[in-house]
């Protein structure tokens, strides 16, 4: 079976403490033009798919190079759909290398699984020793506000922090004891995680200041909203949420972001602007 195939190759350089975005690109996906919201070192890109979802045998390939000293946010404008799909599995895989001293920020809006879809969610992040990066990952199984649920049909998820950390999983409409049991999704309809990850072992006092900052606002989360954080590797911290919704995890992964950016990296919480549009 065929169907889209579509390739985008992003390269970020220093040029005179700005960091630049040069890309290449096949087939139906682009890169809007690239923003400085925060001034010059920080470079806010936009990825657009205009068909605006995958069926079986569409291929979305992402690669980013972020070279030494840059440092690159990447969002989407809105959900990647994956549809139902006859036959075929329908590809999204992203591949990224984040160079010395360079910081990545992956924030795409979330994932959505329609009934009947089969789809393979795939993201690899190879960091070099002082590399560190920010990324997550939200997926909403169904429409359940617009009465469409989940009720067959798979995604394939994967996410890794190359040779650290390896999150991956099938989550089938079908397995009741995954969709309902308590030990599985417990009858939640959303699942969300966030990463902060280094390419060499944080100090532990760097990590208890990121545990302590997502926890702040884990505790404070609201009802029905299941979440908590933990530091699984040396190089890693990752936050995971369980919600009936979108939006409850949505906002509590931005808040994790915010606080994050201003605690681990002294930065301000900058949004991207398409976030308010």
């Amino acid at each position: 079976m065929t169907g889209w195939h579509a390739h985008l190759k992003l390269d970020y350089t220093l040029n005179a403490e700005r960091t630049v975005a040069k890309f290449e690109h096949e087939g139906p996906l682009r890169v809007l033009q690239s923003l400085y919201p925060e001034g010059d070192a920080v470079c806010h890109n936009v990825l657009v798919h205009p068909p605006s979802g995958l069926v079986g045998g569409d291929v979305l390939d992402i690669h980013l190079n972020l070279g030494a000293g840059t440092h690159a946010l990447l969002t989407t404008p809105g959900a990647t759909r994956f549809y139902r799909s006859e036959q075929g599995l329908a590809t999204q895989q992203v591949k990224a290398h984040v160079g010395d001293g360079a910081r990545l920020e992956w924030l795409p809006l979330e994932t959505i699984a329609y009934n009947g879809c089969h789809g393979l969610n795939h993201a690899v992040f190879d960091l070099a020793p002082t590399a560190e990066m920010m990324a997550w990952d939200i997926t909403a199984l169904g429409l359940p506000n617009a009465n469409l649920p989940f009720e067959r049909g798979q995604l394939q998820q994967h996410m890794e922090v190359s040779g650290v950390w390896l999150e991956r999983g099938l989550i089938d409409a079908q397995d009741a004891r995954l969709m309902d049991g308590p030990l599985g999704l417990a009858k939640q309809r959303c699942m969300a995680t966030l990463v902060f990850a280094c390419g060499a072992d944080l100090p532990r006092e760097r990590r208890d200041v990121a545990l302590a900052l997502a926890r702040e606002l884990t505790e404070v989360a609201p009802a029905g909203l299941v979440a908590g954080v933990t530091s699984p590797h040396p190089r890693v911290v990752v936050l995971r949420t369980l919600s009936p919704l979108v939006e409850p995890a949505q906002n509590l992964l931005r808040g994790v972001w915010a606080s994050w950016r201003r605690g681990m990296w002294g930065m301000s919480d900058v949004p991207p602007r398409i976030w308010s549009m």
